[in-house]
């Protein structure tokens, strides 16, 4: 499941996400599972047609991760793989960097994060001109939103509804790695 918040020139996509094996390092193997969110970039192409056809949207390159991860085989509400990417380099998340409050209060965390898009932004190493001068303010405007989607999203993940592995995988299946959702 995919939910996009679009602003002027940024936006936050939020989905469910499955990991047969991430391959994340020492003392992180095995399947995770939870939710994804990201910090986008937004673009508007030209219309391709009247001015009353649809408007194409792009949502472009991340600049932000927040992953609110745990073990498949954990209890659900753990959190002992939620971690955060403060600086995508491209489409890649480099290093993951584990926060004590973030596994303790995840859906919080981040939206305190939110709240800020010019901090976010300058930590990330990206151009305060990335976004429209509005950006911040709207974003601010929709956390409660964004936080009740999170909630949403992981207790359906606990449910087992969202971020169920692909067919074949787990214990004699035949896939090694596999990736599962939107983000």
């Amino acid at each position: 499941m995919l939910y996009v918040f679009g602003f002027e020139r940024t936006g936050v996509a939020v989905g469910d996400l499955y990991h047969l094996d991430p391959d994340p390092g020492p003392g992180q193997e095995g399947a995770e599972r939870g939710v994804r969110l990201e910090v986008r970039l937004l673009e508007r192409p030209p219309l391709p047609g009247s001015v009353n056809s649809s408007q194409p949207i792009q949502v472009g390159r991340p600049v932000w991760r927040a992953d609110l991860l745990e073990t498949v085989d954990g209890p659900p509400g753990s959190f002992d793989r939620t971690h955060y990417h403060p600086d995508l380099q491209g489409w890649e998340p480099g290093r993951r960097v584990f926060d004590r409050d973030l596994s303790a209060h995840p859906v919080e965390w981040v939206g305190a994060r939110l709240a800020s898009l010019e901090t976010l932004l300058a930590e990330a190493g990206v151009d305060a001109d990335a976004a429209d001068a509005g950006d911040a303010e709207a974003l601010r405007s929709c956390v409660a939103e964004i936080m009740d989607t999170i909630s949403r999203l992981l207790e359906r993940v606990w449910r087992g509804e969202l971020a169920r592995p692909p067919a074949g995988a787990g214990p004699g299946g035949e896939l090694a790695s596999a990736r599962v959702g939107w983000l």
